[in-house]
């Protein structure tokens, strides 16, 4: 059974998902994205009315499309962590803090190391802060957002 990219396999009891996260956009993201889909009818009313409501609702479905696509999941297995399109062996793994508030903010601006992989979205305030420690990965750290910290870091302290 093959997975998608970017998606742990499920086929066998390694793979048993212990936590699992979608990086949804908040409501008001939904709202801006609804507003400018609806504000493409003001640049067609003058071609027609039909032109303009047309317009916005192909406006609509495409922008809502793209959100939807390009919302990363998180997700822990026993022997791997994908957050977004990366995957890594959780033996690579070392310390897992995470941060709100002030300190959320500082990971994400003046403490963020220009080599960490990201996955944060402006939406979510939480981050979760992941040691790298394969010796080959020149990666330091994985910065993610996540709306329920505290449990992704209990599901990778397993």
């Amino acid at each position: 059974m093959s997975s998608a990219p970017g998606e742990a396999p499920r086929n066998t009891p390694d793979q048993a998902v212990l936590y699992e996260e979608r990086l949804w956009p908040s409501p008001w993201i939904w709202l801006i994205a609804a507003g400018f889909s609806s504000a493409t009818i003001v640049m067609f009313a003058p071609i027609s009315a039909e032109v303009g409501f047309g317009a916005a609702a192909v406006t609509a479905i495409i922008v809502f499309t793209l959100l939807i696509l390009s919302t990363p999941r998180i997700t822990v297995t026993a022997t791997t962590l994908t957050v977004g399109r990366a995957s890594i062996e959780r033996a690579y793994l070392g310390a897992v803090d995470w941060f709100t508030g002030d300190d959320a903010t500082y990971q994400r601006g003046p403490g963020l190391n220009g080599l960490a992989y990201l996955c944060i979205r402006g939406w979510i305030s939480p981050v979760v802060r992941i040691e790298v420690t394969d010796p080959a990965d020149r990666t330091p750290y994985w910065l993610a957002s996540s709306r329920n910290p505290e449990r992704l870091v209990a599901a990778l302290a397993r």
